[in-house]
C-alpha cells in the first residue's frame, strides 16, 4: 500500500489532499482497502454513488452495454441515450436534456444556454449571472467564476466577466442585485461544499416569483442535490416550484462520469446545432450504466428509503448535538446532513477513519454525512456511537 502511494504521488499532479490508504473494492455501503481493512462509506465519492458500490444492476448494464456499443459520435442517434433523455424529461420540469461529462461541464452549459437565449431574443446586453456566496458550481473558468468562494477562485485571475455574489438565502439581496444586464440567477437548493447551507422554506419560491416578474432565467445546480438525494428525486420538488435550467451530474449514473442539464422546451430551443457539444455526453455505455440507475431508483423506491433513513439520521445527529456543545447547528434534507462544530472538522474525520468509517468535511467545520442512499439504521447508529467518543 506505501509503495503505491508513492507511486502516485510521483505520478500524478497533487490536487487532492488524500487519506493513506488505497481502496480495492466496494459493495453496497461498505469498501475495502489493500490491507483487507473495512470501511462504512458516509462519503459515498462526495453523493455519487446513491445505489452504493458494485450494484448488480448497474454491473450488468455497463457490461451488456461495453459488450455491444461503447461510443459512437452524437452526430448519430443511440437509443440508451435517447431512454435516458425521455426518462429524465417524464419525470422533472424539463422539455428537452443534453448531456455532458460532469457536474461543471453541465453549469457551463447552463451558463451559455442562459446567455444565448436573451443574445437570440436581441437582448447581448442581458448576459451577467447572480450568484450565492458560499456556492460552488465547478472548476472551469465559468464555473469557477460562477462559485461564491473567493479562496477557490484565488490564483486564477482574470476571471469570467458577468458574475456578481449576493448572500445565500436572502431574497432582497437577489432584488436589489438583478438590473437590466441581468439573464439569470443560479443557486444551489442546498448548498453542499459550502456547509450543507438549507434555506428558509419560502425562499426558492420568493426567487421563482421574483424571476419572473424580472423576466430572467432561475438556474437550480443540482449537481449534489438531485437523484434522490434529499428525500425527493429532485430538490426543487420540496419547495413546489420549476426551474427554467437545472443541471445534474455526480449521482446520475453512480459513478460513471455523467452531467446533465435540463431545460424547458422554449429555453432550450436557443441551442441549435453548433452551439454546444460534447464529445462524450451521452455516450451509449455511459446512458446504459444512467439508465439502469433510474430503472433501479423507481422501481425499488430508493427515495422513499432516503427519506425515512434522512430522518432517521438527522434525529441521531440532533441527539448527538444535544449531548455535545461543541456541535453548534444540525441542517440538512434526506441523506444530506451536516453538523456543524465549533472547531476544525478535520481531526474528527480522520479518527473516524481510523475506527472505520469515511466521513468529510465541508467548509473546514461542517461533518457532512452524504452516504450511499441504500444505508440503514445499524451503520448509522455506530457511526454516532464512534461519533460520541470521539467528540
Amino acid at each position: 500500500m506505501k509503495s503505491l502511494i508513492e507511486r502516485s504521488e510521483a505520478a500524478i499532479v497533487h490536487t487532492y489532499n488524500r487519506f493513506p490508504i488505497v481502496l480495492t473494492r466496494g459493495k453496497g455501503y461498505r469498501v475495502w482497502d489493500a490491507e483487507g481493512n473495512e470501511y462504512i462509506d458516509f462519503v459515498a465519492g462526495i453523493a455519487v454513488c446513491n445505489l452504493g458500490h458494485a450494484h448488480p444492476r448497474i454491473a450488468q448494464a455497463v457490461c451488456r452495454q461495453a459488450d455491444r456499443l461503447v461510443h459512437v459520435s452524437n452526430l448519430y442517434y443511440t437509443e440508451p441515450q435517447t431512454e435516458l433523455a425521455e426518462h429524465l424529461v417524464k419525470h422533472s420540469f424539463a422539455g428537452k436534456a443534453f448531456f455532458a461529462n460532469s457536474g461543471a461541464e453541465a453549469n457551463e452549459a447552463a451558463i451559455k444556454l442562459a446567455r444565448k437565449y436573451f443574445s437570440d431574443k436581441g437582448n447581448s446586453e442581458r448576459f451577467r449571472i447572480i450568484t450565492m456566496k458560499g456556492s460552488f458550481h465547478g472548476r472551469t473558468m465559468a464555473t469557477l467564476t460562477a462559485t461564491g468562494q473567493s479562496k477557490i477562485r484565488g490564483g486564477f485571475d482574470p476571471l469570467l466577466a458577468g458574475f456578481s455574489y449576493v448572500p445565500f438565502n436572502d431574497i432582497d439581496a437577489i432584488e436589489k442585485a438583478v438590473d437590466d444586464t441581468t439573464c439569470a440567477v443560479m443557486v444551489e437548493p442546498i448548498q453542499g461544499e459550502g456547509g450543507v447551507q438549507v434555506p428558509s422554506q419560502d425562499y426558492l419560491a420568493d426567487l421563482r416569483r421574483l424571476c419572473d416578474r424580472k423576466g430572467i432565467l432561475l438556474i437550480l445546480d443540482e449537481v449534489q442535490t438531485g437523484m434522490g438525494r434529499t428525500g425527493a428525486l429532485f430538490a426543487y420538488e420540496h419547495y413546489n416550484i420549476e426551474p427554467d435550467i437545472m443541471t445534474l451530474a455526480k449521482a446520475l449514473a453512480n459513478g460513471l462520469p455523467m452531467g446533465a442539464m435540463l431545460a424547458t422546451d422554449e429555453v432550450a430551443s436557443a441551442f441549435t446545432a453548433g452551439s454546444h457539444a460534447s464529445t462524450f455526453g451521452g455516450t451509449p455505455l455511459v446512458s446504459a450504466a444512467a439508465l439502469a440507475v433510474v430503472k433501479t431508483m423507481e422501481e425499488e423506491e430508493i427515495v422513499s428509503h432516503c427519506k425515512k433513513m434522512g430522518d432517521y439520521l438527522m434525529n441521531a445527529v440532533c441527539q448527538l448535538k444535544t449531548a455535545h456543545s461543541c456541535i453548534t447547528e444540525v441542517r440538512g434534507k434526506g441523506l444530506l446532513v451536516g453538523a456543524e462544530i465549533d472547531r476544525d472538522g478535520a481531526p474528527v474525520v480522520d479518527k473516524c477513519l481510523k475506527k472505520g468509517f469515511l466521513i468529510n468535511c465541508a467548509h473546514g467545520n461542517v461533518l457532512r454525512f452524504i452516504p450511499p442512499l441504500i444505508i440503514d439504521k445499524e451503520p448509522i447508529d455506530r457511526l454516532m456511537e464512534i461519533l460520541d467518543g470521539i467528540l
